[in-house]
């Protein structure tokens, strides 16, 4: 059966309403009666004791905000009576003792994906193609039209193409404009499909952007890190890179960088600069001579049985809700410390979103070095927010707080549930690559795309992404798969979200078994048995994050 109301942790003097409770409600629990003084709509939450003016708001047990007004028994909490506040933090006791789960039934479970030389192992097989600044974007689109169809990897007229044909026909027949607007579905035209050229290559992914130059040398330097991530990623089987030749993102950085991550990279190649080659036509000519010869390559490579250990997974939330802190969050937590006991990686980031939360995951690094590390990082990140203008405050968007998350430090403390228990292995600035298994804090900003992008930067071949409120967000080479938080946003948007933790909600499962659920689908994904929502969709987000200003 379904709760009205849960309070999360023993020492919150707030409650959350799982459903929309009227003014005047009766909340009777084991040590306390409230009425309800205001109606509370479904993911808010509402005063279980009167709170004075400037008394601390908890909620998981942690300070979230304070009152800037008197709160009655049952009153609403939101933006009008709480601000935002979170606890300080400093380096203390390590505490990284941790009751794993008992993940004996996938002790021996495998996946099926892509070897690499360096001996990581991916869950798809793309080629890359890269400029190195935004003045090579249109060239890249070009080798990207020239490629696709004839290679089979986009249907030879779109859905939407035959919408617009349909219409186009009603027009020269004499239909209006208002008949048009009257007309709310078109029945759609299957899509004709080329078969694939090359079967085991997944897709061909461009990586467009807007920087390569008048950044400052960091943006540039982590630029070409992130694109170097990108192409020695086990989803990758290679990439064919275009660069102007003038910019401050320099070819010979990149392959630096690349390097950097792994010394003996032997993947095919293909660098092509625009002003040494002079004419565009040949150069494009050239790229496509390449790319064709590198897919022959890549189309050799084949999938293979591979253990769970070989799994690194992002965790990231977007257009989070109430509900968020409470089922899907923790399901990805349990999740977490499963994959974590089974000696695989995943990656937390999002540091604007760990904002009240520091000591808890600073006293469960290994050690002071990695604990010192996340300080260092967080204060930095926050004071640099603070010199804009800004802060971590400010985090909270107006989808967020309409759903029930009026403060960043409530919303933190929901989104951290997403890393579980586990010790912390790793600390990473952006655009570093995971090196160790376990879990791993990675630096970048709340914005859901720059993080996702990141977080596969680092090497996440699957992301898991939670969303009370939806978003279509997918990635170029690596499945984003997604988890409403809520039954009711799963059935209204099936077609970007894949998992429903709205059973959590509903009473009808618990924590644990919507994590093994997850894990589930996450082997049947990384084996090509099952296609994330967004990879169906050719939802292909890619956004560097520029931490500089131009020049």
């Amino acid at each position: 059966m379904q709760l009205q109301t849960l309070k999360i942790d023993a020492a919150d003097n707030i409650e959350v309403a799982l459903t929309g409770l009227p003014k005047g409600t009766l909340i009777q629990q084991e040590n306390y009666s409230c009425v309800l003084a205001d109606d509370i709509p479904a993911k808010h939450k509402f005063a279980i004791a009167p709170i004075a003016a400037g008394d601390n708001i908890i909620m998981y047990g942690v300070l979230v905000g304070k009152a800037t007004k008197h709160i009655a028994q049952g009153a609403l909490i939101s933006v009008h009576n709480v601000a935002h506040a979170a606890n300080g933090f400093a380096l203390q006791e390590r505490h990284t003792q941790w009751q794993k789960p008992d993940v004996s039934k996938w002790a021996n479970a495998t996946f099926m994906g892509y070897h690499r030389a360096d001996g990581l192992v991916g869950t798809a097989n793309h080629w890359l193609i890269i400029p190195m600044v935004f003045c090579e974007n249109k060239n890249v689109d070009v080798l990207q039209e020239g490629l696709l169809k004839a290679l089979g990897y986009t249907p030879s007229k779109s859905k939407y193409e035959s919408i617009v044909q349909k219409m186009v026909h009603q027009y020269k027949a004499g239909q209006t404009a208002d008949a048009f607007l009257e007309t709310t579905v078109f029945e759609e035209d299957s899509a004709a499909t080329v078969e694939k050229v090359f079967p085991n290559v997944d897709g061909i992914k461009i990586l467009n952007h807007t920087l390569g130059c008048a950044g400052t040398k960091d943006d540039t330097t982590a630029l070409c890190g992130l694109l170097a991530g990108y192409i020695t990623h086990p989803n990758v089987a290679g990439a064919t890179v275009l660069s102007l030749g003038c910019q401050n993102a320099q070819l010979a950085i990149l392959e630096s960088e690349i390097n950097k991550r792994d010394s003996h990279f032997s993947k095919p190649l293909f660098l092509l600069e625009q002003q040494k080659i002079g004419n565009e036509q040949a150069m494009l000519q050239l790229a496509i001579k390449q790319t064709f010869a590198g897919l022959i390559k890549a189309n050799e490579c084949t999938r293979s049985a591979a253990p769970l250990s070989k799994l690194c997974v992002g965790l990231e939330c977007g257009g989070s809700d109430g509900f968020s802190g409470i089922s899907a969050n923790p399901a990805l937590g349990y999740f977490s410390d499963m994959l974590v006991a089974l000696n695989g990686t995943v990656i937390l980031s999002e540091f604007p979103e760990l904002c009240g939360v520091e000591q808890n995951l600073s006293d469960r690094c290994i050690d002071d070095a990695t604990a010192e590390k996340f300080i260092h990082l967080m204060h930095i990140y926050h004071e640099r927010a603070k010199a804009v203008g800004s802060g971590f405050d400010a985090n909270p968007s107006a989808g967020n707080i309409k759903d029930g998350l009026i403060t960043d430090a409530m919303k933190s403390a929901g989104a951290a549930k997403k890393g579980g228990t586990s010790p912390v292995t790793d600390v990473l600035d952006y655009p570093l690559k995971v090196s160790r298994p376990g879990l791993n804090l990675l630096c970048t900003p709340g914005s859901d795309i720059e993080s996702t992008t990141a977080e596969v930067g680092a090497g996440a071949n699957i992301v898991l992404f939670t969303t009370g409120l939806g978003t279509p967000t997918g990635n170029p080479i690596t499945p984003v798969i997604k988890l409403s938080t809520s039954t009711t946003l799963y059935e209204k948007m099936k077609d970007i979200i894949d998992i429903d933790t709205g059973t959590i909600i509903n009473g009808t499962e618990t924590v644990a078994l919507a994590a093994e659920r997850i894990l589930e689908y996450v082997i049947n994904v990384a084996s090509g048995t099952c296609t994330a929502k967004a990879d169906a969709l050719g939802h292909d987000d890619f956004i560097p994050w520029k931490r500089g200003i131009s020049l």
